[in-house]
């Protein structure tokens, strides 16, 4: 899936929440640094860029969040 019910990619809704005190926010700030990180990013490309930079399991645990609550709304 690249867009949720709304019609918003998982990029583009992930760099609205920079300024969230927790996990997703966290994450959501580590993608807006990332100069090859674009707001059609999905949850998979996210993901496999996670491993290739050996994130640890909290940062897949937020990109899980994040993931279930993009699909929410």
């Amino acid at each position: 899936m690249t867009t949720n019910e709304q019609g918003e990619p998982f990029g583009g809704w992930l760099l609205k929440h920079t300024g969230r005190d927790d996990w997703i926010g966290t994450l959501a700030k580590q993608a807006k640094s990332d100069p090859r990180f674009r707001a059609a990013t999905t949850p998979d490309e996210l993901r496999k860029r996670l491993q290739e930079a050996g994130a640890e399991g909290d940062h897949f645990e937020a990109l899980d969040d994040a993931e279930v609550e993009w699909l929410s709304e």
